[in-house]
C-alpha cells in the first residue's frame, strides 16, 4: 500500500472531505457532485452532512483551508534579503513554472469566482478574499519598490497573474517562453519599481 493512502487512511474525515473537494473541485469544477465528493473521501453522504451544513460550505472551507499553502507557493524563498521586484517577479516565474505541470488547470480561487458568477456564494467569499490578499501583497511590494502608483499597478499585476493562469490553464497559452516575465517586468518598469 502506497504512503499516501495510509496517510489518507489516518486523516479525519473531516480532512479526507476538504482534501477530495479540494482536488476534485480543481479538476472537475465546483459542479462536482456530493456522491463524488464522499467516494473520493471514502466518506458517506450521511457524515459529509454531520461534519458541514451544505457542500457550499465544505467547498468555502476547503479553499480557505488551502491559502496558506498557496500564499506559500507564491512567496519568495528569502523576502528579507529580495528586492520588492524581485519578489513580484517570483511570483510570476512561480505561476510560468506551475504551469507547465499536467495537471495544472489554472488559479483554483480564480477558477471558482468564474464557475460560481454568485459573488454571495461561500466558495466565492473565500476566493475573492485570497485574490484581494494576492492585490494586497503586490500593493505592499509596490509601494516598498517606489511605484509612482501602487494601487494601480497592483491592480495590474493581478490582471496579468489572472489572465495568465486562466490561458495557461485552459492550455491556449504557454508561460515558459517569457511573455509574462516580460509583460511583468514591462509593467515594473513603466511604474518605476526598483
Amino acid at each position: 500500500m502506497a504512503t499516501t493512502e495510509k496517510a489518507s487512511r489516518k486523516a479525519s474525515p473531516r480532512d479526507r472531505l476538504l482534501d477530495a473537494a479540494a482536488r476534485l473541485s480543481y479538476e472537475d469544477g465546483v459542479g462536482v457532485g456530493i456522491e463524488a465528493l464522499c467516494r473520493e473521501a471514502g466518506v458517506s453522504k450521511r457524515s459529509m452532512y454531520q461534519l458541514f451544513d451544505s457542500k457550499d460550505a465544505m467547498l468555502a472551507t476547503s479553499l480557505e483551508r488551502r491559502i496558506p499553502l498557496y500564499e506559500a507557493q507564491l512567496a519568495h524563498p528569502d523576502p528579507g534579503s529580495s528586492t520588492p521586484r524581485e519578489r513580484i517577479l517570483y511570483v510570476f516565474d512561480r505561476l510560468a513554472r506551475a504551469s507547465q505541470d499536467a495537471d495544472y488547470h489554472g488559479c483554483p480561487y480564480l477558477a471558482v469566482l468564474v464557475e460560481l458568477k454568485d459573488p454571495a456564494h461561500p466558495a466565492s467569499v473565500v476566493a475573492r478574499e485570497a485574490k484581494e490578499r494576492l492585490r494586497a501583497r503586490f500593493h505592499a511590494d509596490a509601494e516598498r519598490g517606489g511605484a509612482r502608483d501602487p494601487g494601480l499597478l497592483a491592480r495590474q499585476l493581478v490582471l496579468v497573474f489572472d489572465g495568465a493562469s486562466a490561458r495557461a490553464g485552459a492550455r491556449v497559452e504557454r508561460l515558459d517562453d517569457g511573455l509574462v516575465t516580460a509583460t511583468v517586468t514591462a509593467l515594473l518598469d513603466a511604474a518605476g519599481v526598483r
